[in-house]
């Protein structure tokens, strides 16, 4: 029974009986996080990461480094990684599916955002195209979309029969509540977590208005940065 915990924006930590990973490990600086949480707490035996922005790949360097976890990303972003000194990757691309062990396994889903590295010392690094994950953990199916818009493919997605979708409802950069609930009836999941509504002030949502737009749909789990959940 897979034990997911919300720690902020988009950052989700998935706990399994055999296999742990983070996805989108964003925990400097992150203003949804409250408890203290440092990069040098999070032990996983894989990295997860959607796309190239920096609430995205966040503290992915310097947990890589720490923990000797695989980072599993598309093949430009792993290749800006291992510019960086990352030598435990594994490249996909979007469509691309692998197993990586009888209890985990991972499939690339298009996203549609941007992914680019943006820092003063590079400037903008171009990092390929951005992704979703659907992941199979102890026999359950988890799709984490990444930063998108609503998308009529999402009901190819949902022919996974997912347990669990993780979606985006902040407006601006990303889906808002309507899209998001409208991705709801495409992805058909018997459960859906909001996240990246929360960092900022242009973000932010009142996630009660997405349940109610949810309706009968799914169960929908709100969850504060720092809770879990069970599937």
């Amino acid at each position: 029974m897979p034990k997911i915990t919300w720690i902020g924006q988009s950052a989700v930590l998935v706990e399994g009986e055999r296999t742990k990973f983070i996805i989108d490990p964003y925990i400097t600086d992150n203003p949804d996080i409250k408890n203290g949480l440092k990069p040098e707490d999070i032990s996983v035996d894989y990295i997860l990461v959607t796309h190239g922005h920096w609430d995205h790949l966040g503290d992915t360097i310097k947990i890589a480094k720490n923990t000797k976890a695989t980072v599993i990303a598309p093949f430009e972003l792993i290749t800006y990684l291992q510019g960086k000194g990352i030598e435990n990757v594994h490249p996909m691309h979007i469509g691309g599916a692998h197993r990586f062990s009888d209890d985990f396994w991972v499939k690339l889903t298009i996203a549609h955002h941007g992914s680019a590295v943006m820092n003063e010392e590079e400037g903008i690094v171009y990092t390929g195209n951005p992704c979703g994950f659907v992941v199979e953990i102890d026999n359950k199916k988890i799709y984490h979309s990444g930063d998108t818009g609503l998308f009529l493919d999402m009901q190819l997605i949902g022919e996974n029969r997912l347990d669990l979708a993780m979606i985006p409802i902040g407006d601006n950069f990303t889906m808002g509540p309507e899209d998001g609930a409208r991705a709801v009836e495409f992805l058909k999941p018997k459960m859906v977590m909001p996240m990246h509504y929360l960092a900022w002030d242009l973000i932010r949502q009142d996630p009660d208005e997405f349940v109610k737009l949810v309706g009968d749909k799914a169960e929908v789990k709100i969850l504060k940065p720092g809770d879990s959940l069970e599937i």
